[in-house]
């Protein structure tokens, strides 16, 4: 039977199912978006009429601050044991008994904590088995995952979280043909293009045998559709483009611009995500003798990895006597976030690599707050649906510093551009819309059976 869903001013069928979302962990120590995107999946996936839903973790536990109710707690395929199987060929057949004492909760606890590495050095081959299935997944966890998602009956769909994973798919398709399989894509090249060929190369081909086993696809962005089904060969027909969704935080935002300019970045503080472009353009601005209130302020959080990069930025602040104009804000979850958010006039993420989405323009956008961004990947395309922020080109230091002071030295346009973005997530970018988009992917792939 379908039901007749009402949310808002939309109205949509949707076939009455139950949905097992399976989620990568990557623990909890820096600002995850993709972490954030499969929360959001969640909560948009649980608002269709008809559709019971729930997350399994697999590898580590997801962040406490993103974990909705319908997120179950036990981990498959932890973390630990699947490095060890893929590292020592003698533990490829260990007993699931050293499993759960490898993947217990304290020690999957530690593993979050040291989790995050942007290295793909030395993990080529396991990720070449979690894309095609071989090795990395045991049967025998596989079966056991089977059987805890289907106590009161088999899924009818399984949505995956990202394209790395696709081998699971395959191996659930193999064990329960009559599950559909879903499969959301974001940023895998970030992951891939960093392997050593003929690794690289070997990836993206096996992601294009495996799309077979997948009976729909899920992107946000056409950007980002464009490019997998270049690199994989993928039939464009089942990839779907859904925007991510985002219903706003309820808080009462300050007017933008304040009294006192200042800047922020808000991702991981990487060099990936151009943390030190973002430095190196405040510190023109700075030396430039025309912004000498100008503050800049960071929140997002870094790994183990990235603090000698992030502790650089603070030394090459602190040179420049600048670092009592420099706020490094520790929480990037909840109050903390909301308290950076309120503090800030612009923010830029000047993205070294290419972003197929980027959710850090709908969380400055929703609060009122426009952004600045290179002109590459998704951003063009996000912001045409917010119209809350401007982007540039070439993608260089000179060209964010300058963009950037045009726009400190228009506070009317700071105010335009914040009040656009604020109603153009509301209006094109809303759970809502998402919710919708979600359920017609569904209701597709239960047609392809």
């Amino acid at each position: 039977m379908g039901r007749i869903g009402f949310y808002g001013y939309f109205y949509w069928k949707c076939e009455e199912m139950k949905v097992v979302y399976l989620i990568t962990g990557s623990g909890s120590e820096f600002y995850c978006a993709n972490c954030y995107r499969d929360m959001l999946y969640l909560r948009a996936i649980k608002k269709v009429p008809g559709i019971s839903a729930r997350a399994v973790p697999l590898y580590l536990p997801p962040d406490k601050s993103l974990r909705d109710p319908g997120f179950e707690k036990e981990v498959f395929f932890g973390a630990i044991s699947m490095f060890l199987r893929d590292k020592v060929k003698v533990l490829r057949n260990m007993s699931p008994f050293w499993d759960k004492i490898l993947d217990s909760p304290p020690l999957l606890k530690l593993a979050s904590k040291m989790s995050g590495s942007t290295n793909t050095d030395g993990l080529e081959d396991m990720t070449l088995n979690m894309i095609s299935g071989d090795n990395s997944f045991q049967e025998h966890e596989v079966e056991r995952l089977l059987r805890f998602i289907s106590k009161d009956g088999a899924p009818d769909i399984i949505h995956l979280s990202n394209a790395l994973i696709m081998g699971l798919g395959k191996l659930i398709k193999q064990k329960n043909s009559d599950i559909n399989i879903v499969c959301s894509l974001l940023n895998e090249d970030d992951w891939i293009e960093d392997m050593k060929e003929p690794y690289r190369s070997k990836a993206w081909e096996l992601m294009g045998e495996q799309a077979g086993c997948i009976d729909r696809f899920i992107t946000p962005s056409n950007y980002y559709k464009e490019l997998f089904v270049g690199k994989t060969g993928a039939d464009p027909e089942k990839v779907d483009v859904v925007p991510i969704g985002f219903d706003p935080e309820p808080v009462e935002w300050p007017e933008k611009p304040s009294n006192n300019p200042s800047i922020g970045f808000f991702s991981r503080m990487n060099d990936y995500n151009g943390f030190d472009k973002m430095v190196d353009a405040f510190i023109l601005l700075k030396e430039s003798g025309r912004f000498s209130d100008l503050k800049l302020l960071a929140c997002g959080g870094f790994t183990g990895e990235d603090k000698p990069f992030v502790s650089r930025q603070k030394k090459k602040i602190k040179r420049r006597g600048l670092d009592n104009y420099f706020e490094l804000f520790d929480e990037f979850t909840g109050n903390g976030k909301i308290d950076f958010l309120k503090s800030v006039d612009i923010i830029s993420v000047p993205v070294s690599k290419y972003d197929g989405y980027g959710l850090y323009i709908l969380e400055a956008n929703s609060a009122g707050i426009p952004v600045v961004m290179p002109h590459t990947g998704a951003f063009p395309e996000i912001i045409a649906h917010t119209g809350g922020g401007i982007t540039y080109s070439p993608d260089t230091v000179g060209e964010l510093a300058k963009n950037l002071a045009a726009l400190i030295n228009d506070k009317e346009k700071i105010h335009d551009l914040g009040a656009k973005g604020k109603k153009g997530v509301a209006e094109n970018l809303s759970m809502r819309r998402m919710s919708v988009g979600i359920s017609d992917v569904y209701n597709k792939s239960r047609k392809t059976t």
